[in-house]
């Protein structure tokens, strides 16, 4: 076998390792996302204004920003 051989074997492998590894990390995405889902779901369920929640999120991170660069 020669040395180009060689080198696009490994290649090869390592391309199909990746591409199972990705699959698998995709499975996992769609677990993370079902979980978020549903406690997304019950906080609503629960009577919780998750936009209202967000928006209050991210005006205390800019105002914490804003404190930093002072």
């Amino acid at each position: 076998m020669t040395n180009k051989e060689e080198q696009i074997g490994i290649h090869k492998g390592a391309l199909s390792v990746l591409v199972m590894e990705q699959q698998e990390f995709v499975k996992l995405l769609q677990i993370v996302q079902q979980q978020i889902d549903a406690h997304v779901k019950a906080l609503k369920d629960l009577g919780v204004d998750l936009q209202a929640e967000a928006k209050k999120a991210q005006e205390k991170g800019k105002t914490e920003l804003d404190e930093r660069l002072k």
